[in-house]
This record gives structure tokens, C-alpha cells and sequence, in this order.
């Protein structure tokens, strides 16, 4: 009982998704003692539903959160069928034999008829009735505290992190940035060479966004939104933090990669959204503008010269991914020193 409630405890002490995650499988782990226990998402992708782990822990070792590297949708729910009954005829968990023999509970995170999060538990013996039901009441502290932080960190429209969310989240990489990079006041400006890992931020806008609600009217808008919100979701890697800015406007924080990978991550996500049929609508684009993070320039600064590259990018034929430094290298675009913005020639 003591140790049940130190984990409650430390669940709703937190103020941020990725450590309630690692909070709630280290309770379910050392309450049921199991082989593994796991944290995963569920995407939503051209009507198919997709498992991707966001934070893993096994027997023996310490929680940790996923780096999914390849940005890969996950695994199709389709092949796990006792899930996708349970999913679709939203019930509270399911129970399978895995072909290594293990024994997998799965346990789904409902907020009203969706549910995005799954918790699944493998052990090599059947769960006890007393344990699911612990674990069940814990999945129910979970559940309402996760609502508690979405209320206040989500997008409404399309579940995405909001703005309020954004300044914390960058802030967090900022640090990074400047662990990685920790020079002396005073020092001109190091920039690191193209091979090594960097933080990004990138602005997608959706093209003429605007015909598309003029046309089509509010509601296919709105369903054009969430539908882009999937695909970020989908695209992008597990790492990655991605937000709703407002209007047609979504921003994503990169961690911790190269600027090949950047630009592979970013075109994977224009080209599927290019790709993608929208109901009644049919085709929609992005322009996307990036660039990458210094712990030595203002948020305003970066989030501006993301913008100029977005501005760029849309001014010169949409559909397309720009790099804030790769215009400049080419002259396109101008950093005043002034007022640390760019203009165009």
C-alpha cells in the first residue's frame, strides 16, 4: 500500500506528458512485476490505426522515453486483432498470447469515444484478476490526470500541443542546445558542421487554406486541419514535439539530429501530405521553413527566421521545404544585423 501511494504521489506531481508516462509504467512495473511494461501511442492514418512505444521499461532496468530515429508510422494495429476488437468496440483492455509465447494486457486510455494512448504490459505468466484491477485503478489516475494536462496543453481542434506549450518546450531545448555548444561569453559564433546532431524548428503553413474554407466551407476545414495534425503526428518522429499555432499554422521542435535528417523528416511529411486524398477537398500542400537552433539567439530571432523562410518558400511556388541558412549561403535571402531579421533581395 505504501508504495502504491508513493506512485500516486509522484504521477500527479508532475506538470508535463513525457515524465507522467515514465511515472505510471514504473508504478505498473514494480506492481506487477512484469517483463516489460509500455507506453504506446496510437495514430490514426488513412483510416488505419498505427502503435508507436513512447516510453518503455523493462524488468530490472529504469523508464525510459522512445527515440524513434526512422519517424516509421509504428506497427499496424491490424495485426493485433484482440486490440483492434477491443479498440473498436471500446473496451477497457485486452488480453493476447504473443508468438514468443509472452502473455500481453493491453489497456486503453479513453477520453470519451478516442483513445490515443494504450498501456501494454507482457509477462511470461497470466495476470492475476487482483492485478488488473490494480492496474486499472492506476490507468484511471492516469487517464485523469493526462485530461488535466491536455486541457491546459492541447489544441482543442486537433489534440496537438498548443502555443501556451510552445515557450516550455523550447526553452527545454535551448539548454540542450547550450550543453552541447557551451562557449565563453564573448566568442564569435561557432557554427557546427552539417555531420553533427543540431535542434530545429520548423513553421508548416497549409496552402491557400483560405480557398479551401471559402470553397468547401468551415467544417472541411476544420477536418483538413485535423487530417494535417495526423500526418505531423505520423511523419514525424516520437522525439519530436509538434504544435497547433493557430489558423492554418503548425510548428514542430526537432531534437537532436543532423541537418540531412532534417530535411529527409521534413519532405517525408510535405510529400505525405501532397500524396494524401482529403475528402471532398482532394489535394492539399504545405510550405515548410526551418532552421536550427542556438541557445545564442533569442526564440523571437528563430521563430523569425523560420518565418522568413516559410515566406520565402510561399513565395516562390508553396509546396516546398525551405532552410533559413541555405537561403542565405545562396544569397536569397539577407540577415540584417540590426535588427537580427532577414529580408529578401
Amino acid at each position: 500500500m505504501d508504495s502504491l501511494l508513493k506512485h500516486m504521489v509522484d504521477m500527479t506531481g508532475h506538470r508535463d506528458h513525457a515524465m507522467l508516462d515514465i511515472s505510471v509504467i514504473s508504478a505498473v512495473q514494480e506492481l506487477a512485476g512484469a517483463a516489460q511494461t509500455r507506453i504506446l501511442a496510437i495514430t490514426t492514418v488513412s483510416g488505419q490505426q498505427y502503435l508507436r512505444a513512447r516510453a518503455n521499461i523493462v524488468k530490472g532496468g529504469a523508464a525510459r522515453l522512445e527515440d524513434s530515429q526512422d519517424g516509421v508510422l509504428g506497427d499496424p494495429v491490424s495485426a493485433l486483432p484482440e486490440l483492434k476488437r477491443c479498440l473498436a468496440e471500446h473496451q477497457t483492455s485486452a488480453e493476447a498470447i504473443a508468438a514468443d509465447g509472452m502473455r500481453v494486457l493491453w489497456l486503453p486510455i479513453w477520453f470519451a469515444d478516442k483513445a490515443t494512448t494504450c498501456l501494454e504490459i507482457r509477462d511470461d505468466k497470466a495476470f492475476s484478476r487482483e492485478t488488473v484491477y490494480v492496474i486499472g485503478g492506476i490507468v484511471g489516475v492516469y487517464r485523469n490526470f493526462q485530461n488535466l494536462l491536455d486541457y491546459s496543453e492541447r489544441d482543442s481542434l486537433t489534440g496537438l500541443l498548443n502555443r501556451k506549450t510552445f515557450d516550455d518546450q523550447l526553452a527545454r531545448m535551448l539548454q540542450n542546445s547550450h550543453e552541447r555548444d557551451p562557449r565563453l561569453p564573448g566568442l564569435p559564433e561557432r557554427r557546427q558542421h552539417h555531420a553533427q546532431e543540431k535542434q530545429w524548428l520548423a513553421v508548416v503553413d497549409v496552402d491557400h487554406f483560405k480557398a479551401v474554407n471559402d470553397k468547401f466551407g468551415h467544417l472541411y476545414g476544420d477536418e483538413v486541419l485535423i487530417l494535417i495534425a495526423n500526418l505531423l503526428q505520423s511523419s514525424f518522429r516520437a522525439q519530436d514535439r509538434v504544435f497547433r499555432f493557430g489558423g492554418e499554422e503548425f510548428v514542430v521542435l526537432l531534437r537532436s539530429t543532423t541537418l540531412d535528417n532534417a530535411w529527409k523528416i521534413i519532405e517525408r511529411f510535405r510529400i505525405n501530405v501532397e500524396s494524401h486524398v482529403f475528402p471532398q477537398v482532394g489535394r492539399v500542400t504545405v510550405s515548410v521553413g526551418f532552421v536550427s537552433i542556438s541557445a545564442y539567439e533569442s526564440p523571437v530571432v528563430t521563430l523569425g527566421h523560420a518565418d522568413q523562410a516559410l515566406y520565402y518558400a510561399k513565395s516562390n511556388g508553396r509546396n516546398r521545404a525551405c532552410h533559413y541558412d541555405d537561403l542565405v549561403a545562396h544569397g536569397l535571402l539577407q540577415t540584417v544585423a540590426s535588427n537580427d531579421t532577414a529580408e529578401f533581395f
